[in-house]
Parts: structure tokens; sequence; C-alpha cells
């Protein structure tokens, strides 16, 4: 997946944005603010770091060498992948996972406005 797969793969989540808050090297990935993703785009190898079920994270990390504790990140929580070390599909659904666990922490109401009840 390159760089460019891997931001429009997270911008087609309902109300996802990209964002520089940590500089223009790092886009973090955000839905109504709250972040889902973030990866320095132009690094070399492409990571990405998601937020994860703490148990699943356990998993995925023993299945997948390419999966580690988010890096500068809550280990429990959130996984540093890098991309080419996983197979497309289950990079999408690492990352739609990370939306979803966002947007479960949200409001009601804006989760039924996402069409994420």
């Amino acid at each position: 997946m390159t760089p460019q797969e891997l931001r429009s793969l997270c911008l087609e989540f309902n109300a996802s944005t990209e964002e520089f808050p940590f500089g223009p090297e790092t886009s973090v990935f955000k839905v109504l603010g709250k972040m889902f993703a973030l990866s320095a785009l132009d690094g070399s190898p492409l990571t990405v770091n998601l937020k994860c079920d703490p148990d699943e994270a356990v998993r995925f990390r023993e299945k997948y060498g390419a999966v580690a504790p988010g890096w500068h990140m809550n280990k429990r929580h959130w996984n540093t992948v890098t991309v080419s070390g996983l197979p497309a599909p289950v990079l999408r659904e690492m990352i739609e996972d990370s939306y979803d666990l966002v947007v479960a922490g949200l409001p009601k109401a804006e989760r039924l406005r996402l069409d994420r009840p």
C-alpha cells in the first residue's frame, strides 16, 4: 500500500479528516475531532499508529511481526503497524476497527449521525 492509498483509506470513513497538529510531516486522521490513526506518510518504512482493543492488540502483535506496541502512544490501546508487513485486507480491518473504537466513545447522537450505532 502506498502512502496515498493509506491516506485515501483513512479518509473514506464518514466525517474523517486529516490534520497536522504535530507538524507537516505527521498526518493525523480524526473522526469528529478524535484521533483514530496517525502516520508520517513520507516515512520509510511506512507505518501507521492505530487504536486497538487491548486483547486484540496483543493477538495482532503475536500473529504479525509488522505489528508492535504503539510508538509514543499508550501501548495497551495503540499499535504501530508497518504497512508493508500486513496483507491489505488485515490492514483495512485494523484501520476500520480503530475508527469504530473511536466512534464508540462518541455520544449516541453523533454515532447515529455517522451511521455507526
